[in-house]
């Protein structure tokens, strides 16, 4: 139980590959209009995952692709069945609905073919790595947690930041006991940890 357990690149099922080869073929119509450019990402070499995000991922792009593209091409269609399409409500969002989901299948597929799942439940260290939860406490006694996660599975709400955020950063390879120094925008914080844990994560 020492060692995290790494996955490495991960290929998509054959089920979801052949729904994605049809859900690409695009219609004469789908030109009219340019899609607008993706949002830029965090430059980085690796792309760690934690299983419960790959599967979440994985099963997102499954949904897209098997429910909510077919539904959205029947309603597009059917609305472009109907005549005029620039007055045609229905097609219009439909058809921007159809780029939106394009552009976000496009997304998990590569996001999901780069990444390297890191199943670090139960590793036995006190030291933090990726997949840590860790107890911090501030100098006036408060304590958090805060649990260490890839890009796309950050949820400030439940502590849970990315392995590249500035707090993450300050906290990987240090182990309890120890004292850490973050530095924000806000000022200097100076953190102890108090405890490290690799808990499963839902």
């Amino acid at each position: 139980m020492g060692k995290p357990r790494s996955y490495g690149k991960q290929g998509l099922s054959r089920a979801v590959k052949s729904h994605m080869s049809k859900a690409f073929t695009r219609e004469n119509d789908d030109a009219e209009e340019d899609e607008p450019a993706e949002p830029s990402e965090p430059s980085v070499s690796r792309y760690y995952m934690t299983p419960a995000g790959y599967a979440r991922m994985r099963a997102e792009l499954k949904h897209l692709v098997e429910v909510d593209r077919p539904e959205v091409v029947r309603t597009v269609s059917w609305a472009a069945s109907n005549g005029d399409r620039s007055e045609n409500g229905d097609y219009i969002y439909g058809k921007k609905r159809l780029r939106e989901i394009d552009r976000r299948v496009r997304y998990l597929i590569r996001r999901l073919e780069n990444s390297e799942v890191v199943d670090s439940a139960g590793r036995d260290t006190d030291q933090v790595f990726f997949g840590a939860t860790v107890t911090v406490r501030s100098g006036d006694g408060a304590e958090r947690k805060i649990t260490i996660v890839g890009l796309d599975e950050v949820d400030m709400a439940r502590g849970r930041v990315s392995w590249i955020s500035p707090i993450a950063k300050a906290l990987i390879k240090a182990r309890e006991g120890d004292r850490i120094t973050l530095r924000t925008p806000g000022g200097v914080e100076e953190l102890e940890i108090a405890e490290v844990q690799y808990e499963p994560l839902d």
